[in-house]
Parts: structure tokens; sequence; C-alpha cells
């Protein structure tokens, strides 16, 4: 079975870009997943790599994958993804973490419409980051 499904990335302007995410992105059609919040944990909820922003942003973003893949979707089926970040480690994620998450939606295309929010804390103290969002793939995807 296919289905009608369609993208369309909505950009008025073109300052976002170079930051790695676009203002909207309008999806007809297709599976919906919503992603909750994915942390630096481990297959047991054992948390990782405390202290360390860019351990933390690549096991978050490892683990966001393996919903995905559980789902049978990709980084591409990804259409919203909101970033939470502590914010007495914000200017560490610009540095450390950021460019790894860029490299891995630029590795794919993945553009996606988001929102950064530094926060005061999350759910456990040593989490540092924690990211959620929102993909939509073909139903014969």
């Amino acid at each position: 079975m296919s289905s009608t499904y369609s993208r369309r990335i909505i950009n008025p302007w073109s300052w976002q870009d170079d930051l790695g995410f676009v203002q909207g992105v309008e999806v007809t059609g297709g599976r919906t997943l919503y992603l909750a919040g994915a942390v630096a944990s481990d297959e047991d909820g054992k948390f990782l790599h405390a202290g360390d922003i860019r351990g933390q942003v690549v096991a978050a973003l490892d683990n966001a994958e393996t919903i995905l893949a559980a789902a049978d979707m990709r980084w591409e089926h990804v259409v919203r993804f909101n970033w939470y970040v502590v914010s007495s480690v914000l200017d560490e994620f610009w540095e450390k973490g950021h460019p790894e998450l860029r490299a891995r939606f630029d590795r794919v295309g993945c553009r996606a419409s988001g929102t950064l929010l530094g926060v005061d804390r999350l759910a456990e103290p040593e989490l540092l980051c924690e990211f959620e969002g929102t993909a939509v793939a073909p139903v014969d995807a």
C-alpha cells in the first residue's frame, strides 16, 4: 500500500540555515512518531557521561536514532526536533555538542524545525541535555 505523502520546507528567510534548522515543515499523509525526551542513558536507564556535554549529546542522539529505527524511520523523517540544554552548559553545548548534532543531520539531509531551550535543570541533576521531536514517514517506508 502506498500513501500520498509530501513534505515541504517553509523557510521565508535564510539566516537559520547556518544554524541547521528550518522555520517550518509542512507534511501531508504518512505515519507520525512522537519522540519523548531522549537522554544519555544505556538500555537499563543508567545515565552516561556525567559532566560531558559532547558525550551526552552523542548518546542522546544515538538513543533517538534507536527509537526512530524501532519505528522503521530514519533521521530524514524528522520534521521537528527540540533541544533542552541546561543553561550552565549552553555555551559549551554550542562549542562541543551542536557540531555533533549538525553533522548527524547534515549527513542525511535532515531539515527539521526546532527550538533550543535553556533550562535550569532536567529530570535528573546529572543530565545536561534532552532531545524530543516528531518524525513523519510515508506509510510504505
